[in-house]
């Protein structure tokens, strides 16, 4: 199924207890889809809108009893990656017969109702830390009127809500369906440069940056918390002119708050899982954490400009 034509979600997980995607304890619903194609995608298995099959081998015990289970014979411990994901047809059988949780679908079918039942076992903890519950992915804007249902139901019950964005959506669905029922919106600007923008996340970045536009005078009259947000990749986003260009578009707009996100490498070992492609496999740059003078040295192209991160 394309992005073009899906409306409900597959959800990738509901992970309790954050303290990293917005204020207090939050649960987070991680949606599956996306359409941007991020070459340093953080959650890789979240690009597709469909249902995945996943291997990790530190999970796996040896005991094989997933092999005779596939109907398909793609499984196989000569297999690069353990599957041969040319003669796998999904059927998870693989799967249901693993004991260990080695091999796991990812992605499941929940509705509206099951979402909320389940977050709202957490909303004591909401209510004392001044959290709530944050929609990520994935884009959980690719799915509008499922994302404005479940936030509608949250804000119903009292619940902070808080959208993870990539920004790229249609603005006039988004501002009329589910800006009504945000609190906040973190708002990932990654590129300034519209070729750099189309090479490394596969689109331009005109409609990214006029939809922020836009939403800044509209969260503003909503009273609605918008944080535009930069993750910092290596040789990609993190160089100066980069930071520089970002930083002077947020200026001009009046913004004084942004947030730069510290490089995360765990990713590549999530794309092993789900048999993905890895362009910097081989990039000791990609396989590290950022380190202290390298976060100053960002934080200091935006703070020459009166923009606090």
């Amino acid at each position: 199924m394309s992005i073009d034509t899906i409306k409900k979600p597959l959800v990738l997980e509901i992970r309790g207890n954050s303290l990293d995607d917005g204020p207090g304890i939050r649960s987070v619903v991680f949606f599956k889809g996306c359409p941007l194609s991020c070459a340093w995608c953080h959650n890789p298995e979240s690009k597709s809108v469909n249902a995945e099959i996943a291997f990790d081998a530190r999970e796996c015990v040896g005991c094989y009893t997933c092999i005779p289970a596939c109907g398909r014979k793609a499984l196989s411990r000569k297999n690069a990656g353990f599957i041969d994901r040319e003669k796998c047809d999904l059927c998870f059988a693989c799967a249901q017969a693993c004991p260990s949780g080695a091999l796991a679908r990812v992605g499941r079918d929940m509705t509206v109702n099951e979402i909320v039942r389940a977050l709202l076992r957490d909303k004591p903890f909401y209510d004392t830390s001044g959290g709530g519950v944050t929609l990520s992915g994935g884009e959980p804007a690719l799915f509008i009127e499922f994302a404005s249902e479940l936030l509608a139901r949250l804000h119903k019950e009292k619940v902070h809500t808080l959208i993870e964005t990539c920004g790229f959506f249609d603005y006039d669905e988004f501002s009329a369906l589910v800006l009504p029922h945000l609190d906040a919106v973190y708002f990932d600007i990654k590129l300034i440069d519209g070729d750099a923008h189309r090479k490394f996340i596969g689109v331009p970045n005109a409609r990214v940056l006029e939809n922020f536009t836009r939403l800044l005078a509209d969260a503003s009259r909503a009273k609605t918390e918008l944080l535009p947000r930069t993750p910092l990749v290596p040789g990609i986003t993190d160089t100066d002119s980069n930071l520089a260009g970002i930083a002077d578009f947020l200026a001009r707009l009046g913004v004084k708050k942004a947030a730069l996100m510290q490089y995360n490498p765990l990713w590549h070992d999530k794309a092993v899982k789900i048999g993905a492609p890895d362009r910097f496999a081989d990039d000791p740059a990609m396989s590290a954490w950022m380190d202290r003078e390298n976060l100053r040295r960002c934080r200091e192209i935006f703070a020459v400009r009166g923009i606090v991160t």
